[in-house]
C-alpha cells in the first residue's frame, strides 16, 4: 500500500495514469516481468464453480482471447470440470484438459501456466495459491484472498520467497462511481476527512443465498465479514489512502435461524428446498430446476460430491453472523463505523464522509441478483446512484457520475 501522506498528495493526472498502468499490469500478474506482449499468456483455473466459470473464463473466451490462453481446469467435482470443457469447446472450438483436485500439481507441470486463478471455496484458497507460487506460476485469486492470519502470513511469505505475485481481484475499486468519490477525496474540496459512516445492506434474495451454501459456515468463508466485508474495508482503505490500528467488531445471527421458520408461517426449518414439504409456502424457495445455469453447474453435478446449493436458509446448521456491526481506528486519525446487514428490503449501501470543509454523502442501490442465476451481480438500479457535496457553507451540490 502507498504511504498515506504521498497518496494523497498525489495529483489527480498521476494518480489516474498510475491506476491505469496498475490495471493493465495487475489483469494477469502484478509484476510488471510477468507480463509479455511477444506471447499469449497461459492461464489455468482452480475452482469450476459459477465465479470462476463465469466471472473468469466466460470473459477470458468471448472478449480476450487475443492476450490469454485457457490451459487447464482443476476441480474436486469432475462433472463441473466436464461442464468447464464443455462450455469452453463451444466458445472456442478447443479441447482444455481437465484435472481432480488431487492432480494440481501434475497440470501446472503439463499445461506450464504463466497465471493461475483460484476460485475455490474460500478456506482452500491459500492451499492453491501458495503451490501455485511455489510451481513457478502468478496467482489471481478471488477475494477474501484468505479465511484467517495464519493462511494470510503463509501467503505473504511464499509471495516473498518465490518473487510470484498474488493479485487479489477487489472488482469495486474500478466502478466509476467509487473512482469518483477517490478523486473527490484526493481534491480536498470536503478537507481531511475526520470520520466514516458505511453501511452496506444486503437483500433477502442475495443475502439470504449466503445461507444456503458454503458460506454458512465458518471454516469454509470464514463468515461474511471476511468474505463479503473485505471488498468493504478494502474500499475504505483505498479511500482514506490508510491502514486501520484499532478494530472493534460485534455480530449476531437473528434472522437466519430455526426461530424465524416458525415466525414467518413455517412449520419447522428442512433441509433443502428440492425436497420441502413447504415450499409452496415459503417466500425463500429455490427452485434449482427453473434455472438452466444452476441447474447444469449444480443440480446435475451433486451426485459427485453431494454438495446440495439449496440448502434451508434456517437450519440450525448454521454459524455465521447475518448482522455485524465494526468501528476502526486508522493511522491517519480517521474513525469508521461500519454495519453490515444480511437480511434488507433493499441491497446497495450508504456512506457519508465527514471532512473539516464539508461532507460527501454516497448512495448506491443494487439490482436483484442470486449468485449463478445469470444476472450481473453488483449491477446498479437505473438512478440507483447519487453522491451530494455539502459545503460547510453555501448550498450542497448534486454530481453527475
Amino acid at each position: 500500500m502507498s504511504d498515506k501522506n504521498q497518496t494523497s498528495d498525489m495529483s489527480r493526472r498521476n494518480f489516474m495514469g498510475i491506476s491505469a498502468a496498475f490495471g493493465a499490469a495487475a489483469a494477469f500478474g502484478s509484476s510488471p516481468a510477468a507480463w509479455s506482449l511477444d506471447r499469449k499468456q497461459r492461464v489455468a483455473l482452480v475452482g469450476t464453480g459459477t465465479r470462476g466459470l463465469n466471472f473468469y473464463i466466460k470473459r477470458i473466451e468471448t472478449s480476450h482471447l487475443k492476450f490469454v490462453d485457457v490451459v487447464g481446469f482443476c476441480d474436486k467435482n469432475p462433472g463441473r470440470v466436464e461442464l468447464a470443457q464443455r462450455k469452453s469447446k463451444e466458445r472456442t472450438g478447443r479441447d482444455i484438459k481437465g484435472y481432480a483436485h488431487t492432480d494440481f500439481d501434475k497440470m501446472i507441470a503439463e499445461q506450464k501456466p504463466d497465471v493461475v486463478i483460484v476460485t475455490t471455496m474460500d478456506s482452500e484458497h491459500s492451499t492453491y495459491i501458495v503451490r501455485a507460487m511455489e510451481l513457478g506460476c502468478d496467482v489471481i485469486t478471488e477475494k477474501p484472498m484468505t479465511t484467517d492470519a495464519k493462511k494470510c502470513q503463509q501467503i505473504i511469505d511464499t509471495q516473498k520467497k518465490t518473487g510470484k505475485s498474488c493479485t487479489v481481484t477487489f472488482n469495486y475499486r474500478y466502478s466509476p462511481s467509487r473512482t469518483q468519490i477517490k478523486e473527490i477525496l484526493m481534491s480536498g474540496e470536503i478537507g481531511d476527512i475526520q470520520s466514516v459512516d458505511f453501511h452496506w445492506m444486503l437483500n433477502t434474495f442475495h443475502g439470504a443465498d449466503y445461507f444456503r451454501r458454503w458460506h454458512g459456515n465458518k471454516e469454509n468463508s470464514g463468515g461474511l465479514m471476511v468474505h463479503k466485508s473485505t471488498h468493504h474495508f478494502d474500499l475504505m482503505n483505498w479511500w482514506l489512502a490508510a491502514v486501520p490500528t484499532s478494530v472493534y467488531a460485534r455480530g449476531k445471527r437473528e434472522y437466519y435461524t430455526p426461530e424465524m421458520a416458525k415466525r414467518i408461517g413455517l412449520d419447522s426449518h428442512h433441509d433443502r428446498c428440492l425436497t420441502c414439504p413447504e415450499k409452496s409456502k415459503c417466500g425463500f424457495f429455490m427452485d434449482l430446476t427453473a434455472n438452466q445455469n444452476l441447474k447444469e453447474l449444480y443440480l446435475d453435478n451433486e451426485k459427485y460430491d453431494g454438495y446440495h446449493r439449496d440448502r434451508c436458509i434456517f437450519r440450525p446448521g448454521i454459524d455465521i453472523e447475518d448482522n455485524m456491526n465494526v468501528i476502526v481506528t486508522y493511522d491517519n486519525g480517521v474513525n469508521l463505523s461500519y454495519s453490515l446487514n444480511a437480511y434488507n428490503s433493499w441491497e446497495g449501501y450508504t456512506i457519508a464522509f465527514n471532512g473539516t470543509k464539508g461532507r460527501l454523502e454516497h448512495k448506491t442501490v443494487e439490482k436483484l441478483y442470486v449468485s449463478g442465476d445469470g444476472n450481473v451481480q453488483g449491477g446498479i438500479q437505473e438512478g440507483g446512484t447519487t453522491t451530494t457535496i455539502f459545503p460547510l457553507r453555501g448550498p450542497a451540490k448534486e454530481l453527475d457520475v
